[in-house]
């Protein structure tokens, strides 16, 4: 087989494969890396592949493997911890997924689950489920990706990890139990609930209203800023950040303007701190509704 004709045999997966080992890693850039190992593994095996299982299958094996070597052999690679310019409030505990990134839609693949799945393409792509799958082992959390959100059965998952079906389903048992399942279902994407409290919270975030965006909050409303630790629970709590935030920003003569995207199915903006001789970015705002409210924020920020 030419290099050619396994780059096409391999085009059509290659952005699910980078969403799967997204899944397992947490982090966009150390998935792209083991995409690239699990490409360049497969190609040197191409001659020993048999045909028993289809190629999406083989580069399935391949790609939780390469992630299962990489957590094993690397482990995490932890971002250095950010210094605001500002002082922070106490937070209201630390957060222990700091590796953690958004993921855009833009490059999210057009594909559907398997018929076992249990999870719909937007749950099993949300901050929240890839922030829960971290917390699980890196073998429950391949099982789980492999069987719930993708949808392969027992008996497909086991050679794909080397182990029996009993293992697997012992595996897929335990972290069913462990994982933190955020069902509450947020309002449809661009819905016309969800484009209003969007705009909303734009305007008062972009206009330092701190009370108007309080308001928007549930009452078990959470702020997370991955890489820095700081994690605040509660409108109050959140509240007390974006007023230091805010106050930093008054006193630097900045103004904060917004652009929406969209970052693992969750209404996003990209931010840019403004002055008056200078523009800069100000990273990610990644928003998780829940009922009709905000029911966390997610910061990615240069500045926070």
């Amino acid at each position: 087989m030419t290099q050619v004709t396994f780059e096409d045999l391999v085009a059509t997966h290659r952005r699910e494969l980078l969403v799967h080992c997204y899944r397992l890693l947490g982090s966009v850039t150390d998935a792209e890396d083991v995409l690239q190992e699990t490409l360049l593994a497969a190609w040197r095996g191409l001659d020993g592949f048999e045909g028993r299982a289809s190629v999406r299958s083989w580069l399935y094996r391949i790609a939780t493997n390469r992630c299962l070597n990489a957590l094993r052999d690397r482990g995490r690679r932890i971002p250095a911890e950010p210094t605001p310019p500002f002082e922070p409030p106490e937070p209201s505990r630390r957060g222990d997924v700091s590796w953690l990134q958004p993921y855009p839609d833009a490059l999210l693949p057009d594909t559907d689950p398997g018929p076992e799945a249990r999870y719909t393409n937007r749950e099993a792509i949300e901050l929240a489920f890839i922030a829960a799958l971290q917390r699980l082992t890196p073998r429950q959390a391949a099982v789980l990706v492999l069987c719930d959100v993708l949808g392969y059965p027992l008996d497909a998952v086991a050679p794909m990890l080397d182990t029996t079906p009993i293992a697997v389903k012992g595996l897929l048992q335990r972290a069913r139990g462990a994982i933190e399942r955020h069902r509450e279902a947020p309002p449809a994407a661009g819905s016309t609930q969800e484009r209003r409290l969007v705009d909303r919270f734009a305007e008062a975030f972009a206009g330092d209203d701190i009370d108007t965006l309080v308001g928007l909050l549930t009452d078990e409303a959470w702020l997370a800023m991955p890489p820095a630790p700081h994690e605040y629970h509660g409108p109050v709590a959140i509240a007390s950040f974006l007023r230091a935030s805010a106050a930093w920003r008054l006193s630097q003569g900045l103004r904060t303007r917004l652009s929406p995207v969209r970052m693992n199915g969750q209404p996003a903006f990209a931010s840019r701190l403004v002055g008056d001789a200078f523009e800069r970015p100000g990273g990610l705002i990644v928003l998780t509704l829940g009922g009709d409210g905000v029911r966390g924020m997610t910061l990615f920020l240069h500045d926070i």
